[in-house]
C-alpha cells in the first residue's frame, strides 16, 4: 500500500488534480505510505456475532476513536490468548511497528516487529508496508512489502517469529510474491478458511506504472510458506469512486459467504474509502453489490481505509482501519491513526455504525 517517503506532497494542489482527472498511471504511491516522525490475519468466520453495531447507552466500559492517536497506517490486528497485537506500515524509525493491548483501548508500543530487512530488498528505510500476520501452529507468519533490489518495485515477503511481538525474520533470497510485469505486488492479507486451508490476498501495484490494478488470491501450503497452484484475479478497479486505485484486500467469511473488502480512491485524500465484493468461494468469482463506498468519511474522520478484520475474545467482529483527523489530511500535517469499529451482518449485508468518533460501548 503506501510507501514512506522523505519528501512531502503539496497535497492541496495535487489532490485537486488527482480527483479531477488522475488515471491509474498518475498514482505512483498507495496507501501504505507514512512520514510521521512520532515515534493478524486471524480467521474471521463470524457465524454468530454477539453484539449489534449500535450501542444505545454507555452503561459500561467504552472506547473512543482513535484508539491509538499516533501514525499507524494499514493496521492489522490479531488476538493471541487475551492480548491483541497490531502491526502497521513503517512509521518513525520502525519498519513494521507493533503495539499491544488487552482491552482494545489502551495500546503499548513494542517497537519494531521487523528490525532487519531481507537480502532481496533495498535496505533504505521507508518501503516496508502493509503487514498481514497469522498464527500457524506455534509460529507467527508476517506477509509484508519491501522494495525488490533487482526490479526496483514493491514486492511481498514472508517472515516468521515464535513471538507475535517479533522479531520477525525473512531468510529468503527472493521475494515471496513479485509480479514485476504488473508493477509489483503489495498489501498481502492471509486468511484461514473453515477447512483449515490458508490463502493470501494481495494487489498488483499497477498504479505505479500506468497498468491495470487488480486484487488477487492464491492458496498457501499448510505451513503458509509456499504458494500452491496459480494466482487468481478477483476484481479490478471499475467504479468511478475507486479512482485512481483499489488496494488493501481483506477477506471475511460469514454464513457461508465470502466478503472481499478493499480500499479505493486516493490514499492521501478525504475520499479514500472502503468497498466490498461478495464471492462465491474464497477464490471467486466475486461481484460488487454496490456502486459506491460501503464505508466512507464522516468529519472529522477523513479518508478511512487500510482495513483489516479480527474477532475479539467474545467472538465479535471488528474492523481496524486508519483515518486522518479533521482538516489535517495528508503529510506532513496529518497522521493516519488507528480506529476500530464493530461490524455485524443484517442478512447478507455487512453493517457498521462507523466511522465513529464519540464514546462507544465495548462488547
Amino acid at each position: 500500500m503506501k510507501r514512506k517517503r522523505f519528501y512531502f506532497h503539496l497535497w492541496g494542489i495535487g489532490f485537486l488534480l488527482l480527483s479531477a482527472c488522475a488515471p491509474a498511471s498518475t498514482a505512483t504511491q498507495s496507501a501504505t505510505e507514512t512520514t510521521d516522525p512520532t515515534q493478524g490475519l486471524v480467521s474471521t468466520q463470524t457465524e454468530s456475532p454477539t453484539l449489534t453495531a449500535e450501542p444505545t447507552e454507555l452503561s459500561g466500559p467504552s472506547f473512543t476513536n482513535p484508539v491509538y492517536k499516533f501514525d499507524f497506517p494499514d493496521p492489522h490486528v490479531i488476538l493471541v490468548g487475551d492480548t491483541y497485537y497490531a502491526y502497521s506500515t513503517n512509521t518513525g524509525s520502525s519498519n513494521i511497528p507493533v503495539i499491544s493491548s488487552t482491552d482494545l483501548t489502551n495500546w503499548q508500543s513494542l517497537g519494531d516487529a521487523l528490525p532487519a530487512l531481507p537480502k532481496w530488498s533495498m535496505l533504505n528505510f521507508g518501503n516496508a508496508w502493509a503487514p498481514g500476520v497469522i498464527q500457524v501452529e506455534d509460529k507467527f507468519l508476517m506477509y509484508y512489502v519491501a522494495r525488490d533490489n533487482e526490479i526496483d518495485k514493491q514486492c511481498i515477503g514472508v517472515a516468521t517469529s515464535e513471538d507475535p511481538a517479533g522479531s520477525f525474520t525473512d531468510p529468503n533470497d527472493k521475494a515471496f510474491i513479485c509480479q514485476g510485469d504488473l508493477g509489483g505486488s503489495i498489501d498481502a492479507y492471509p486468511f484461514r478458511d473453515d477447512d483449515g486451508k490458508l490463502y493470501v490476498f494481495w494487489k498488483n501495484d499497477g498504479n505505479c506504472c500506468g497498468l491495470e490494478v487488480a486484487l488477487w488470491v492464491q492458496e498457501l501450503s499448510p505451513d503458509g510458506l509456499t504458494l500452491v497452484g496459480e494466482p487468481i484475479k478477483l476484481i479490478i478497479r471499475d467504479q468511478p469512486w475507486e479512482r485512481p486505485l483499489i488496494e488493501n484486500p481483506a477477506m471475511v467469511k460469514h454464513d457461508g459467504k465470502y466478503y472481499l473488502f478493499y480500499s479505493g480512491n486516493w490514499w492521501e485524500s478525504h475520499e479514500y474509502a472502503v468497498g466490498y465484493a461478495v464471492c462465491e468461494t474464497v477464490m471467486g468469482p466475486c461481484e460488487k453489490p454496490l456502486n459506491e463506498p460501503w464505508f466512507k468519511y464522516e468529519a472529522p474522520v477523513m479518508g478511512p481505509g487500510g482495513e483489516s478484520f479480527f474477532t475479539d475474545v467474545k467472538g465479535n467482529l471488528w474492523m481496524a482501519y486508519h483515518a486522518w483527523t479533521g482538516a489535517n489530511v495528508g503529510y506532513p500535517s496529518g497522521q493516519r491513526s488507528l480506529h476500530l469499529d464493530l461490524v455485524t451482518f443484517e442478512g447478507d449485508k455487512p453493517v457498521t455504525n462507523g466511522p465513529t468518533y464519540t464514546p462507544q460501548l465495548l462488547p
